[in-house]
């Protein structure tokens, strides 16, 4: 038997085949949750999925491409106010309003992206968080939208979304839901792809991969793009839930890139599984410690110093190196195959 017949190259193991079927089943008792959960979960599941849409987003950019972006605020704020701009002034109906808002994101991230690109490191974050803040300065200066003090969402364009409040939260929701899983398989697949792995090359190596022959700036502007236009759909739904939008919300550097950046941090940066960990502890702490008032946050900033100290990696990093599990393999493996099959 030749080498080619007794090796075989392989990108899931039993585990993930295991988490997929686990995955497919949770996402299905999750679409059936208006018909189990009351308002109040379905408002707690819609944040926890807008958080885990961000947290997947910025994971990509930081831990996949490098660009340690400290301004993704500008894009969910954009995508909000796009939103509230085309049903208030173009009677755009909401939901079709929210890939509108997305395809607006790409489109004003490319002029951004030729411009921060200039800058390298800490250079770079800092110019992401000054665009935003320009953007932030922008959008308070229009007073069809209500200038500093922001507007809401008028009530006719409020029902034209369900003729209920009960149906209008599961429309919302269902739409939330679709988004956070189109965006945690999109991504996903990428990495597994031939670009997925020239964009691990060049996180690995840069000057290796450019020696493969690797785009390095077109693959970083890709992502970029892509990372803008999803975070300005995510932002657009954000603010259809709240249903009134400002400038110092809407581009808060606290509630959409601070706590996004702890909760990839914590679960473990440069992986898949790593932002779904950190989502999921960040809202356990916060239940938790939610009657303390603002002495959580110095809580949560102990927990995030003790996860750096002990796992560097994260929580799921550490859990990946000590037991060798993988729930979404990106990478390829060559196995062993006997008579019966793989081993």
């Amino acid at each position: 038997m030749s080498i080619a017949n007794k090796y075989q190259v392989v990108q899931s193991t039993k585990t993930s085949q295991i988490s997929s079927i686990l995955l497919a089943t949770l996402i299905i008792v999750l679409f059936a949750a208006p018909y189990w959960a009351g308002s109040g979960d379905l408002r707690l599941l819609s944040e926890i999925f807008l958080y885990l849409s961000l947290a997947i987003l910025w994971n990509l950019l930081a831990g996949y491409a490098g660009l340690v972006s400290i301004g993704q605020q500008a894009f969910v704020g954009f995508g909000g106010y796009i939103l509230f701009s085309l049903a208030m002034f173009a009677n755009i109906p909401p939901l079709l309003a929210v890939p509108v808002a997305g395809l607006a994101g790409a489109i004003v991230a490319v002029p951004i992206a030729f411009l921060v690109f200039r800058l390298r490191g800490a250079y770079f974050a800092i110019g992401t968080w000054v665009v935003a803040e320009v953007f932030r300065l922008v959008f308070a200066q229009i007073s069809s939208l209500g200038g500093g003090s922001g507007t809401s969402l008028p009530a006719t364009i409020v029902k034209s979304i369900a003729s209920t409040k009960s149906m209008r939260e599961a429309t919302t929701y269902w739409v939330i839901l679709s988004i956070v899983v189109l965006i945690l398989l999109s991504v996903y697949f990428f990495l597994r792809s031939k670009n997925g792995i020239a964009l691990r090359a060049i996180k690995d190596n840069e000057l290796a991969a450019e020696s493969f022959g690797i785009n390095i700036w077109r693959t970083k502007f890709v992502i970029y793009i892509a990372t803008a236009a999803l975070t300005s759909t995510t932002g657009a739904l954000i603010y259809l839930q709240k249903l009134r939008i400002s400038p110092e919300a809407a581009f808060s550097v606290n509630d959409w890139t601070a706590i996004v950046i702890f909760m990839v941090v914590i679960g473990g940066i440069g992986s898949i599984e790593g932002p779904i960990i950190g989502v999921i502890l960040y809202f356990i702490l916060r239940e938790m410690l939610a009657d303390l008032g603002t002495i959580y946050l110095l809580i949560l900033g102990c927990v995030a110093i003790v996860i750096m100290l002990r796992a560097p990696r994260g929580v799921w990093g550490y859990f990946r190196d000590r037991y060798n599990i993988e729930l979404f393999p990106i990478k390829r493996s060559v196995v062993f195959k006997n008579n019966k099959g793989v081993k």
